[in-house]
């Protein structure tokens, strides 16, 4: 066994239904990929999903119409929804906000915060109701440091944050429980969008001095997702390479 294996968790979510936005690429694809090996039926929400066999449904989290469709064909094909991965995310350009399109800046808004907002709203009572659940959403660190030029994006992920702390609270006696990851700069096409030295300079912030990967991610999502997850809700966990100081 090596030493980046030794003692890896293993999961069984056998039986169990997990949802996650933004499941087709990046780190959407890898927790998909994680729940399934673990035994989980998967359903992935997302703008390029095409499999019409149950496990993926066409959604854009902004527009709280399709939200509401993929939660009653999911949960009229699964008869539940054990787990949600809030993840579908959109950067959008990088520069100084006096320069920004506000178009530009309100989508980063309406995809980043609203669309978590759309699909716990949707979601949350079907948990409510089994009287059990696990909600996870994707912040960042940008939502706690603020990253000069992602005004908009560090915004909706401070949102995001709040958010997780608000419903966390609000659910804390239904056996649902609402936790955010903080992941830093992650390796993912997402990335793209951002300048090559934006990208540099949040690597340069790293005491590991690298990116994360998007399996670190679906790691901690796995957790956060399962039942041995059992007194944190409102919380934000870190995953940042050493970067975060609070």
């Amino acid at each position: 066994m090596s030493a980046a294996t030794r003692g890896t968790p293993r999961y069984d979510f056998t039986g169990c239904v997990a949802v996650v936005t933004g499941g087709a690429q990046g780190i959407g694809a890898a927790i998909v990929r994680a729940f399934g090996d673990a035994g989980a039926t998967t359903v992935s929400w997302d703008l390029s999903a095409t499999d019409e066999a149950g496990h993926g449904y066409r959604v854009d989290v902004s527009d709280p119409a399709t939200v509401e469709r993929a939660t009653a064909a999911t949960l009229e094909r699964h008869g539940r929804i054990d787990v949600l991965v809030n993840n579908a995310g959109y950067a959008g350009p990088t520069g100084p906000l006096e320069q920004s399109d506000p178009q530009t800046w309100a989508r980063v808004i309406d995809v980043n915060l609203l669309g978590v907002y759309h699909v716990c709203r949707a979601v949350a009572p079907a948990m409510r109701a089994a009287g059990y659940g696990r909600i996870v959403n994707l912040a960042s660190l940008a939502g706690k440091e603020g990253t000069p030029n992602a005004s908009a994006y560090s915004a909706a992920k401070a949102g995001v944050i709040a958010l997780t702390k608000s419903l966390g609270k609000e659910l804390a006696q239904s056996g649902v429980l609402v936790n955010a990851i903080a992941p830093a700069a992650v390796e993912t096409p997402l990335l793209q969008q951002m300048s090559a030295a934006h990208v540099q300079t949040m690597i340069d912030k790293s005491p590991l001095a690298r990116l994360g990967t998007v399996d670190e991610v679906a790691s901690l999502a796995l957790w956060l997702g399962s039942a041995a997850c059992t007194f944190n809700t409102g919380a934000v966990f870190d995953l940042s390479g050493g970067r975060a100081t609070y």
